[in-house]
């Protein structure tokens, strides 16, 4: 049972108290404003500040920053402002008086009228490649014998990806075109992808910047972080294998990314941290993680949704599967001295786990397409089709406190 809370609450919703996400919502075509969520309704916060119900809260900037179309300006007001404004919304939230108070309808709106907009102005995104599971189960389809790569356990390996076609759930994903070797050609041809598959993913929302030249520890990693997104990685297979040597991704994950409408904030995921085993080999001094070294138990889930309206559920997998930790990958990030922007997102690449029914991709799940996964409704898919619609969720629970991420959804509209 959840504690009480001005609106009912079930004990199933992604957004109890416990949570309380960042989001940019809108109505009807109007105005973009941050927001929260509390069961099934948005939580307007700049509505609330309308009312005075955040004054006296002492957080320099907080009105301006409400009044930004994405969050970009709140989350450079720093973490002690995060942890104040949350505070705020948890007592104004579950304080009795406030149940039937007048003010309910220029704040609280019904979370199926509302529309939700890209969250965070994104500057940059790297995409890493942070589960052992896929890197081996992908490895072993070009290299059996020996499928991790030498720098694997060394250094978490990851790849720029593009910022400007980052879209939240909901927006339609395109099938690219490019370039693709057919098996047995000697030369490629270009048209659309035949190989269009999703990656499953988290992601993390930096939130303090580093200066130029100023490495982030990993063990000061974490406090540069604010928040956490599901991320659907969309990749073309074919075209990927005939570009990526020898320099990675480039077109083959450049057309769309989705994220997650709603941000989760590391503080209301902080009770669901858990260690992480030790590496082996022992990984430079820079990378060993102290008492800062977490990993996130956190369920994931894939489903995919056919153009008859059928649902398969075609993964179930964990976020505690990584053999990198965020901070390990922002840490490297940063060990050049790279500098991080508010807003800048890093992906945790597919997440796979131990189990065929964990896999974080149809690539592996289908072992590129030589066996089709079956979906309720008796169709197979080796790879994704005109219509199909795939969804992703995620949440932490224990002891009965649940946080949620909501879904990431896309639909391939050709």
């Amino acid at each position: 049972m959840h504690p009480y809370t001005i609106i009912q609450v079930s004990d199933s919703s992604d957004f109890s108290i416990y949570n309380l996400p960042y989001g940019v919502y809108s109505e009807r075509g109007g105005e973009r404003h941050i927001c929260t969520a509390l069961g099934d309704y948005v939580v307007d916060i700049l509505a609330l500040d309308a009312l005075g119900k955040l004054a006296g809260t002492g957080i320099d900037g907080l009105q301006n920053s409400l009044i930004s179309p994405t969050l970009n300006d709140f989350i450079a007001l720093g973490p002690a402002a995060w942890a104040a404004l949350r505070l705020r919304l948890i007592a104004i939230l579950s304080n009795p008086a406030n149940e039937n108070a007048a003010w309910h309808n220029e704040v609280l709106r019904p979370m199926l009228g509302c529309e939700m907009h890209l969250p965070v102005k994104i500057p940059n995104y790297t995409d890493f490649y942070s589960s052992e599971y896929h890197a081996t189960n992908v490895g072993a389809m070009f290299r059996p014998d020996n499928p991790l790569m030498p720098n694997w356990k060394h250094l978490p390996v990851a790849y720029h990806g593009r910022a400007s076609s980052i879209v939240v759930s909901g927006h339609g994903v395109h099938r690219p075109s490019g370039q693709t070797l057919a098996a047995g050609e000697e030369k490629p041809s270009f048209g659309p992808s035949k190989m269009l598959d999703y990656e499953l993913e988290t992601a993390f929302i930096v939130g303090v910047p580093n200066a130029i030249g100023s490495p982030v520890a990993v063990d000061d990693a974490e406090n540069h972080i604010f928040g956490m997104v599901l991320l659907n990685d969309w990749s073309a297979r074919d075209i990927q294998a005939w570009e990526y040597q020898p320099l990675g991704p480039f077109l083959a994950k450049n057309f769309c990314s989705t994220i997650s409408p709603w941000v989760v904030t590391m503080e209301a995921l902080m009770p669901y941290r858990q260690p992480m085993p030790t590496h082996e080999p022992a990984l430079l001094p820079y990378l060993q993680g102290g008492a800062h070294h977490h990993q996130y138990d956190i369920c994931l889930e894939v489903d995919i949704e056919a153009v008859d309206g059928s649902d398969t559920t075609v993964c179930q997998t964990n976020q505690k599967y990584l053999y990198w930790t965020m901070a390990q990958q922002l840490a490297h990030h940063t060990a050049t001295g790279c500098n991080m922007e508010v807003g800048d997102l890093l992906g945790s690449g597919t997440i796979s786990g131990p189990t065929p029914d964990s896999l974080g991709c149809l690539l592996e799940t289908t072992k590129r397409g030589k066996n089709p996964v079956m979906l309720s409704n008796g169709e197979t898919r080796g790879f994704l089709q005109k219509g199909d619609t795939v969804v992703m969720r995620g949440y932490a629970e224990r002891g009965g406190k649940r946080v949620g991420f909501g879904e990431c959804r896309g639909t391939i509209t050709g």
